[in-house]
This record gives C-alpha cells, structure tokens and sequence, in this order.
C-alpha cells in the first residue's frame, strides 16, 4: 500500500530517516501509545511535569544524563536542548504517564518497538526507586523489570 505521508516527508527532507520508537501502556482497558517529543496526548503538560519533577530527584540519587544517546549533531542544537531531547523519549513519556495514571504500588507496563536506550534504562532504574514501582519494559529484545533501582537484565542488554 502506498503511503502518500511517508513519500512526501521523503521528498521534503534532507536528514536520513530513522525509524520512529514507539512505546505504548495500557491502562483501564485503553492503549496510550507515545513517540519521542510527542505534544498530543491530552495529558502532555502533566507528563512534561511530572518528568521535570522525577529529574530533579534522579540527580539527587546521582543519576547523569547520557548525552550521547540523543541522536543530534552538537552543532545543531542549543544549550540543554539534548537533556530535553532525552527526557522525552518515549518509554519515559508512558512510564511517566502510567504513574499518574494508576495506583500507587500499582506496576507498570510498557512495551516498545525498539531496544531501549542505555540513557532509559538508567533513568527508569532510578524512577523504579524513587516511585516505588515495579516497571516493566518489554523492547525487542527481552523484558526488562525494573525494582528498587536494579534490573533483570544485569545492566546486560
């Protein structure tokens, strides 16, 4: 099937086009499903919000963010703008809207359709402390269950 979107953002861009991640949660019998950056979930600004807040206390557990993991040139970005980048990528944007969407105590699920970042699966070791959750990130690789600040996979992925 001929998809007339993906052929005009083809012709109308010089960058390489890198395949879009995808993350989705359920919850209350509905699929939210999030991109990096993404602005069109009815609760954005509460996310947005809430991954502002979580930062501040992942720094205060010594979380650093691993810059290299947002895919932009140094040159073509200002100050701070990758730990933005970075802060909304698209697990962190469902893990964070999982949180204040269910119970506390309550585990999350998230599933993807890439392999996790190394910048994610640090950050989500140290939102599983601070929230008290147990956090499940299924990539194409294999589950990742994240609690009290360690995971199952060893660091190894």
């Amino acid at each position: 099937m001929y998809n007339r979107k993906k052929a005009d953002i083809r012709q109308n861009t010089s960058l390489t086009l890198h395949q879009i991640t995808f993350s989705w949660i359920e919850v209350k019998k509905q699929v939210h499903v999030f991109v990096a950056e993404d602005v069109s979930h009815p609760m954005i600004r509460e996310i947005h919000e809430f991954l502002k807040e979580m930062s501040k206390k992942m720094v205060e557990l010594g979380y650093v963010p691993d810059l290299s993991w947002a895919l932009v040139k140094d040159d073509e970005i200002v100050e701070g703008e990758k730990e933005r980048m970075l802060q909304h990528h698209s697990e962190k944007l469902a893990i964070a809207f999982g949180i204040l969407s269910t119970k506390e105590g309550e585990p999350i699920l998230v599933v993807k359709n890439l392999r996790i970042c190394g910048d994610c699966h640090n950050a989500i070791k140290c939102i599983s402390t601070i929230s008290g959750r147990e956090i499940t990130v299924r990539d194409t690789r294999r589950f990742h269950c994240f609690k009290a600040g360690r995971c199952s996979c060893g660091d190894f992925w």
